[in-house]
């Protein structure tokens, strides 16, 4: 149970963003400004966080502090008790608690989610609402327990709630600490088993096969072959076709299961495989792939298949892939390493980095290391990570915009960047400076899946758009999600080969 404690304010003026950095500039924690939303009228809705919300070895409690009815007094309260905290609270009170703080819920009418999704996100055991005297208090959570203290003699009545809390953990505090303390292959077979639940040939359920595949080939349980096998088999057996009347890269993408499946001699996937591959080369213009948008998902669609093909000797079809993604990353990749995208999507959309992640990802892992090509892609890939690396959130999660801090906190954009950072590490394309980011996006990531394999927090099918905003505004999904389960067990899988690598390869992946 949460304890929600709601205290009166007594302070004035507004805090700045100046006047939270200059708190997070104190000793201590918290010490990152960071956001969780942001206005109708464009304002980031700031936020002090501390980077151990996912620690599951850290036994210190969790307080979140927050202004709900959003006046300029409640908010200054909140910062002072920060400031508090952080100069002159008892030492044992400092070793005891750790603090986060959101001096103004100032969520558009009706966006109730984004404030639940951060307090919930901070593991809070206690929950601090600072009101004025006159004011109606939001409050916290279903389960929340309310309990209400009017006046505040401010720092006074802070060390009174935090000495006098409740003991132990929260079930939400409780929730995320077991769900970031299970292993990567634990995670990866539940997934495993759970998706696709809508098998088709297309991009989503095909990255849950391969990584399905993986997963088989780690265990050494065949289970998990069959299982790819029967749900694959109305389209090896001829029985459905394997595209429809209008041809999409998304479905030609789909085709990659088959490559994989034929590596063990299925001829019959390995028909559909080149059939797959021979429709990724086609290009209606010179670096434009034939049946996608020009987007950055372009980058994986095809790449995904013309490295299958390239890796199993087709070397036209590999030269198709460093060709697309060299103009793709010509076109789309930013001057700081990120990726916009679309030409006509000017943001750096979290899972649109993903996909250019993931096609350079696919690409390397197959290309010999005298290919020509090779070095060019590699500093494309390198100044992506570095980019996307100085991006992260206080929690370890990448967002909706990676370089938004208002924007959500968002599934794929972290399963996909972790798992194209773990593979640079564990392939040697990466120093070992990446390996923290990487631990804290697995440990992030876990975090948004639950034990039953639902996942929380995973932007809707999106298409190119306009503005920012528009990528901001998008929905994130939470339940049961092909595209978040499939990501999710790719991440877990790829998390587990690098956990696992033999630690001569660790140092030659450190020094290189």
């Amino acid at each position: 149970m949460i304890t929600t404690l709601i205290v009166s304010a007594v302070l004035a003026a507004v805090p700045s963003i100046d006047d939270l950095q200059a708190v997070a500039r104190l000793p201590g924690e918290p010490s990152i400004v960071s956001a969780v939303g942001m206005t109708r009228d464009d304002r980031p809705i700031l936020t002090l966080e501390n980077s151990s919300a996912f620690d599951a070895e850290s036994t210190k409690r969790r307080v979140v502090v927050y202004a709900g009815a959003s006046s300029d007094a409640a908010s200054a309260a909140v910062l002072e008790a920060v400031r508090w905290f952080k100069t002159q609270a008892p030492r044992e009170l400092r070793d005891q608690w750790s603090v986060s703080a959101l001096p103004a819920v100032a969520f558009a009418d009706g966006d109730e989610k984004s404030f639940v999704r951060w307090c919930t996100f901070q593991a809070p055991d206690v929950a601090i609402e600072f009101v004025d005297e006159d004011a109606r208090p939001i409050g916290f959570a279903a389960d929340a327990h309310p309990w209400v203290v009017r006046p505040l003699q401010r720092n006074e009545s802070f060390e009174r709630i935090l000495r006098g809390a409740k003991p132990g953990r929260s079930n939400v505090h409780e929730t995320i600490r077991s769900r970031v303390s299970r292993d990567p292959l634990t995670i990866a077979k539940m997934l495993a088993a759970k998706y696709p639940g809508a098998p088709s040939i297309s991009y989503i359920p095909s990255v849950a096969w391969t990584g399905t595949l993986r997963l088989g080939s780690i265990t050494g349980d065949a289970s998990w072959r069959a299982k790819v096998d029967r749900e694959t088999s109305p389209w090896r057996s001829g029985d459905k076709p394997l595209f429809g009347d209008r041809i999409q890269l998304t479905a030609i993408a789909g085709t990659m299961v088959f490559a994989d499946l034929a590596a063990a001699g299925d001829a019959r996937a390995r028909a559909l495989a080149d059939q797959g591959a021979a429709l990724a080369m086609k290009e209606k213009a010179p670096g434009v792939t034939e049946y996608g948008g020009g987007w950055t998902d372009d980058m994986f669609m095809a790449t995904s298949v013309l490295a299958r093909a390239g890796a199993r000797g087709d070397s036209q079809a590999l030269e198709t892939a460093v060709r697309l993604l060299t103009a793709y990353a010509s076109r789309l990749q930013r001057p700081d390493g990120l990726f916009n995208h679309a030409l006509d999507g000017p943001a750096a959309w979290g899972r649109g980095n993903g996909f250019a992640a993931f096609g350079l990802m696919e690409a390397l892992t197959v290309m010999p290391a005298s290919h020509p090509g090779r070095a060019a892609l590699l500093d494309v890939f390198r100044r992506h990570m570095a980019a996307v690396k100085q991006h992260v959130a206080p929690d370890g999660m990448w967002r909706e915009v990676i370089d938004e801090p208002a924007s959500y906190r968002e599934e794929t954009a972290t399963a996909m960047l972790m798992t194209a950072m773990a593979r640079g590490i564990r392939l040697g394309w990466l120093d070992a400076s990446y390996r923290g980011t990487v631990d804290r996006a697995w440990r992030a990531l876990a975090a948004h899946v639950a034990d039953d394999g639902t996942v929380i927090d995973v932007c809707t099918s999106t298409g190119s758009g306009p503005t920012k905003r528009y990528y901001m505004d998008r929905q994130a999904i939470t339940g049961a999600d092909d595209r978040g389960g499939a990501m999710a067990l790719a991440a877990a899988v790829e998390m587990y080969e690098l956990a696992t690598m033999p630690r001569a390869s660790r140092r030659r992946a450190a020094s290189s």
